[in-house]
């Protein structure tokens, strides 16, 4: 069986490419970056195709501070449809195309015309949804807000229905494709795995203060303005809060009108050193209202720190609520509040927490787990009988 995978950047394919390696399935991965990012990934140069001209002009353009919603909008157009455009030229035969949503709309197609499958991955709650919710957050907090440029949601909706399956990383993304009308039999969960070799327990927390961390990036989607008022209720004499990530623009006329006294903004962090800071946490806080599968959940999991996340984080998939971590309402500034609280009162109930989380998270496998997910659902697909060569 061969696989070809498509995707804007590196995102969580790169490891689907080394599971897929591992099975002797990788024919090929195309990506927007270009090889002088994408070798620290490790896969070897044969596998990796790059078209990395109009990707790496967006993303100058969206540091430079200077990119009007306009002009970004059309960048993303046309990183989507010449990407496309390139990869339709390119590909081989396969038995699978598995792209990122947004890319494949002429190469998926393709692909089915040689009798391959192709399978759209999608990171995140139906696109239309996430519309929604982010306009929603928008409007509950008075701030001004465009509307996407309507091609996005045209293109995916159109992937969806193009595609043979669709995969998500959780079953509240699931749900959110079913409630857009989507065959449930189209759907498919299978939740990210965590790189156990780089995200361990190392130092303690301290034992004088309580330390809550939260890693991702910093706007109106993940939450903050919740986690910003539900730390301002939490009594504890030392309390601190770490927010890790760039901050988005939609929330900066927001930050000034919310409370962050004891709380810090680092940036962006080198994986290394976000192990170490969850290690150090007693907690990891994510309050987000849209989300596919946080990936740093796992990884606070495996540096057994405890995790309070939202519903709509897609927790359940990683854990039970009062055991491994506790899950709250989207949006519930008060219960966010109050299981911090719990946290910070009773060092017991953190460490049994801390016990399980970690133990639950090397239950699940890592990576590996993902790609013996990945292994059934192709092989269902395809069609095709199991290799002998391929890895148990």
């Amino acid at each position: 069986m061969q696989i070809v995978q498509a995707v804007f950047g590196v995102y969580h394919h790169f490891e689907l490419a080394h599971q897929l390696r591992a099975r002797n399935h990788l024919r090929r991965i195309y990506s927007t970056w270009p090889w002088a990012r994408l070798k620290r990934e490790g896969l070897p140069r044969e596998f990796v195709r790059t078209f990395p001209l109009l990707h790496t002009a967006d993303t100058l353009l969206r540091r430079s501070g200077f990119y009007p919603p306009a002009l970004e909008g059309r960048f993303n157009q046309w990183v989507s449809d010449t990407f496309d455009a390139w990869l339709r030229r390119r590909i081989e035969p396969c038995d699978a195309l598995i792209a990122i949503s947004g890319a494949g709309l002429t190469a998926g197609p393709l692909v089915q015309s040689r009798g391959g499958k192709f399978i759209c991955d999608r990171g995140s709650t139906h696109q239309g949804h996430q519309f929604e919710v982010i306009a929603e957050e928008h409007r509950r907090w008075g701030l001004p807000y465009a509307p996407p440029p309507a091609h996005i949601l045209r293109r995916e909706e159109a992937l969806y229905a193009l595609a043979d399956a669709i995969t998500v990383p959780s079953n509240i993304a699931r749900r959110s494709f079913l409630a857009q009308g989507i065959d449930p039999e189209k759907v498919h969960v299978i939740p990210y795995g965590v790189r156990l070799d780089r995200f361990t327990p190392t130092e303690p927390p301290p034992a004088n203060s309580f330390d809550i961390l939260f890693a991702g990036q910093i706007g109106l989607r993940k939450g903050i303005p919740y986690l910003l008022e539900a730390f301002a209720l939490l009594r504890h004499p030392r309390k601190r809060l770490t927010l890790v990530g760039s901050v988005q623009d939609d929330i900066r006329p927001l930050l000034a009108t919310l409370p962050t006294e004891n709380v810090s903004f680092t940036g962006s962090l080198p994986q290394a050193e976000l192990a170490r800071r969850i290690s150090r946490s007693h907690v990891l806080a994510l309050p987000s209202v849209e989300e596919g599968l946080a990936l740093v959940q796992g990884q606070a999991m495996a540096c057994a720190c405890p995790v309070v996340a939202t519903a709509a984080t897609g927790a359940e998939d990683l854990f039970t609520d009062g055991i491994e971590g506790f899950i709250v309402p989207d949006r519930d500034t008060i219960a966010l509040a109050d299981r911090l609280q719990q946290l910070a009162d009773d060092p017991d109930l953190r460490q049994r927490i801390s016990a399980a989380a970690l133990a639950r998270v090397h239950s699940l496998g890592g990576w590996d787990s993902y790609g013996d997910r990945w292994d059934t659902l192709l092989h269902a697909l395809t069609g095709s009988p199991k290799d002998p060569a391929e890895r148990d």
